[in-house]
């Protein structure tokens, strides 16, 4: 028989994987079909990078194609910070897309490879975030 404490722990298990699935199927992919060519033409019209990278989620097949659509979510996401970053910023920025690569370097099958693409894509999104986030402390 479980404990109060292990029905607690189970109850918190269960509830989380259901969020988490819930806040995974919140859009679908908005491409007019899921051939590259749609994919990525919805990826370029992104407004934001935000908007890119959940639409890269949207739109992601789970395997090698998503190199494709994250280099284009990447992109979209460097256009805000990568022409103003200073050289430092530059090179911690390009040392955290190696970090990417090693990451899963070793591992096989389509799966680390789409794994790959997002981490490229994340860290493009956590720096474009950066630098949003102090130009709009700049501009007050």
């Amino acid at each position: 028989m479980l404990s109060r404490s292990g029905l607690a722990g189970l109850a918190l298990l269960l509830s989380g994987s259901v969020l988490g699935s819930v806040a995974y199927a919140a859009e679908e992919c908005p491409a007019k079909s899921m051939s590259m060519d749609d994919i990525v033409a919805v990826l370029k019209a992104a407004p934001s990078c935000d908007r890119a990278m959940t639409l890269f989620e949207a739109c992601a097949f789970g395997a090698s194609g998503d190199v494709q659509l994250g280099e284009v979510a990447t992109k979209r996401c460097e256009a805000d910070f990568i022409g103003q970053a200073q050289p430092a910023q530059k090179a911690s920025y390009q040392s955290e897309l190696q970090a990417c690569d090693r990451k899963y370097r070793n591992k096989s099958g389509t799966m680390y490879i789409s794994a790959t693409a997002f981490c490229r894509a994340e860290a493009a999104q956590r720096y474009s975030r950066q630098a949003l986030k102090a130009a709009g402390s700049k501009a007050r």
